[in-house]
């Protein structure tokens, strides 16, 4: 039987400056430092240092821009697995939602696998009991920020905190415990982001295969971007428990059409999700890809 509420080790400890969490912001505090030097010692090289350093921040701006990138410090996009694993990560986004959770966890129950909810915080608070009732079936329930809002990473590191405490204790007192895990809204970082993360006790999750099931209609077409072209053990999948409509006739998500086969080709292949508070805590290693070049 899988144990629930599981969670792993002691947090991350709370130190504020954490400028070198990465290469890349290593290099740009240097860049920054010499540039300043330079411009002391050399006025007339304004022009040189300005191009230099508008260069570095367009770097960064643009590392951020990709969700499974590690340039900007730690980023889990899969589980670590040996050959004899079978264990992945089914992830939800942006729930819950009335009309939509309660079935998808229905179709999970009925497969018998375990996944993941990143919870917007609102909607957390606004309805308790499917929290609750997530955590009761096996789940795990995360952090997804407390607005959603898109420009969350266009914010400054005061007001990323808020949106991201406020979350942990909405997600909490709704019953689904303080989360370890945290994902962005549209996966999008920015430099303060894993200092907000760290002084939180979170650790930033894309994922290995997303289903675009937000913008796509076509429920075979988001099962084959998760199932296709080598799913294997260690993959984090992103679906979404309040999705865009799909292409038949009634109103239903497209993720209610497009998780069933999802389930049929993990039972095939003989792949099992795991919720991430367990697979990470218990039942593998993480592979944290700290200092990936961007993928998308």
């Amino acid at each position: 039987m899988r144990e629930v509420g599981l969670r792993p080790g002691p947090a991350p400890s709370r130190r504020r400056s954490r400028l070198f969490s990465s290469p890349l912001l290593a290099a740009s505090a240097v860049a920054h430092g010499a540039g300043a030097a330079a411009l002391v010692a050399s006025p007339e090289s304004a022009p040189l240092i300005a191009s230099i350093l508008v260069a570095n921040h367009a770097v960064i701006a643009t590392a951020g821009m990709f969700p499974r990138s590690g340039w900007l410090g730690p980023n889990i996009t899969r589980l670590e697995a040996d050959a004899t694993d079978t264990t992945i990560a089914l992830t939800f986004d942006d729930g819950p939602d009335p009309a939509v959770t309660p079935q998808v966890l229905d179709l999970l129950d009925e497969a018998g696998q375990k996944a993941t909810f990143f919870c917007i915080g609102r909607r957390a608070q606004e309805h308790p009991d499917l929290i609750a009732d997530m955590r009761a079936r096996g789940h795990g329930v995360e952090n997804h920020t407390f607005h959603h809002r898109n420009g969350f990473a266009l914010g400054g590191p005061g007001r990323m905190a808020v949106e991201v405490a406020r979350a942990q204790d909405a997600i909490e007192a709704s019953g689904g415990g303080r989360p370890t895990f945290f994902r962005a809204p549209a996966g999008i970082q920015n430099p303060w982001l894993h200092d907000v993360l760290a002084d939180a006790g979170l650790r930033l999750v894309s994922w290995t295969r997303r289903g675009y099931d937000t913008v796509t209609h076509d429920a075979s077409r988001v099962a084959a971007r998760l199932i296709g072209h080598g799913l294997s053990a260690g993959d984090i999948l992103l679906l979404h428990d309040g999705a865009s409509l799909s292409a038949r006739a009634e109103p239903r998500t497209v993720v209610l059409d497009a998780l069933p086969r999802v389930l049929e080709e993990m039972a095939r292949r003989g792949l099992t999700s795991e919720s991430l508070h367990v697979a990470m805590g218990t039942t593998t290693r993480t592979q944290a890809t700290g200092f990936s070049p961007p993928l998308v």
